[in-house]
C-alpha cells in the first residue's frame, strides 16, 4: 500500500474524530452527533487516550482506518485549512466532505492491492486507468465531491475487483466455497477448508475460524468482528484489510498477508 492509504493524523485536523457519529456501545463509551467534536480530541487534534482506547471503552475507535482520507481532505481538498478557524460553513462541507473521500480512498486501496495479484495480469491496463480515475476525483473541489455519485463509482469498481478475485483465486486447489454474504455469524467453522473460498460482505462475527485455511480466500468486506482466527492460515487472502483483522482475534500462529500486519492486542489478549 502506497504511504498515500495510510492514515496520517498528524497532517488532519482530527476528522474522523469530528465528522463521524457514534452510538454508546460496546465499541464507543458514549453517544456522538456527526459534526461534533469527541470529548477525548484535543486542541491539537490529538486523542487524549490514544494509548487506552480499548480501555476506556473506544474499541471502535481502534477499528476503524480513513485510509489516508482525513490528510487528503485536509491538506489538498481543503488547502491546510482547519475548520476549527474558519466559517461553520466550511466545517460542515468538510465533514460532509470526509466520508465522500474516505471511500474513494479505501477503493484506491482495493485497487492498489488487485495490481499486485499476477494472476489479474490481464485486467491491470483496466485497474489501472480506474485508479488514475479515482485518484484524481480523491482531489476535486469540495462541491464536485459532494455532487459524486460514490455508489455508481463503487459499483464499477467492484465488477473489475470481483474479476480480478476470481482470476487470483482460478489456480486455488480448494473447493472454492461460495459465501458471498452469507450469514455464518457464531459459526463453528474450526479447521474448515475454505482455501480460495468467495467470503465478500459474509457475516463472521464471533465466528470460530480456529485453525482454518483461508489461503487464497476474498475477504472484500467481511465482517470480522470478534472472530476468532487464532492458527488460522489467511496467506494469501485478496482484500483483507488492517481493519478487519483489528476487529478480529488472533494468535502468534496466525498467518497473514504480507498486506496486513498483526494486531498488538492480539499478543495482550491471547498472552
Amino acid at each position: 500500500m502506497t504511504e498515500a492509504l495510510r492514515a496520517d493524523c498528524g497532517r488532519c485536523f482530527g476528522l474522523c474524530c469530528v465528522a463521524l457519529p457514534f452510538t454508546a456501545s460496546a465499541d464507543f463509551a458514549v453517544d456522538k452527533k456527526a459534526g461534533t467534536p469527541c470529548p477525548n480530541l484535543g486542541g491539537d487534534h490529538r486523542c487524549g487516550i490514544h494509548a487506552q482506547l480499548r480501555q476506556e471503552g473506544f474499541t471502535g475507535c481502534t477499528v476503524y482506518d480513513c485510509f489516508g482520507a482525513g490528510q487528503q481532505v485536509s491538506q489538498v481538498v481543503f488547502g491546510g485549512r482547519d475548520w476549527r478557524t474558519g466559517p461553520p460553513e466550511r466545517a460542515r462541507q468538510m465533514f460532509d466532505v470526509f466520508p465522500v473521500v474516505r471511500q474513494l480512498h479505501e477503493l484506491l486501496r482495493y485497487l492498489t492491492e488487485a495490481l499486485a495479484l499476477a494472476p489479474a495480469r490481464p485486467l491491470h491496463a483496466e485497474l489501472r486507468a480506474l485508479l488514475t480515475e479515482t485518484e484524481g476525483l480523491t482531489g476535486r473541489p469540495p462541491e464536485e465531491l459532494l455532487a459524486l455519485d460514490v455508489a455508481a463509482h463503487r459499483q464499477r469498481v467492484n465488477v473489475l475487483l470481483l474479476r480480478a478475485s476470481e482470476l487470483a483465486r482460478a489456480g486455488d486447489r480448494g473447493r472454492r466455497k461460495n459465501r458471498r454474504g452469507a450469514d455464518l455469524m457464531g459459526a463453528r467453522l474450526k479447521g474448515a477448508d475454505l482455501r480460495g473460498a468467495d467470503l465478500r460482505g459474509a457475516y463472521l462475527i464471533a465466528a470460530d475460524l480456529t485453525g482454518a485455511d483461508l489461503r487464497g480466500a476474498d475477504l472484500i468486506g467481511a465482517d470480522l468482528r470478534d472472530t476468532d482466527l487464532t492458527d488460522a492460515d489467511l496467506t494469501g487472502a485478496v482484500f483483507l484489510t488492517q481493519p478487519q483483522l483489528e476487529a478480529a482475534r488472533g494468535s502468534a500462529g496466525t498467518r497473514l498477508p504480507a498486506s496486513v500486519t498483526r494486531p498488538a492486542h492480539w499478543t495482550a489478549r491471547l498472552g
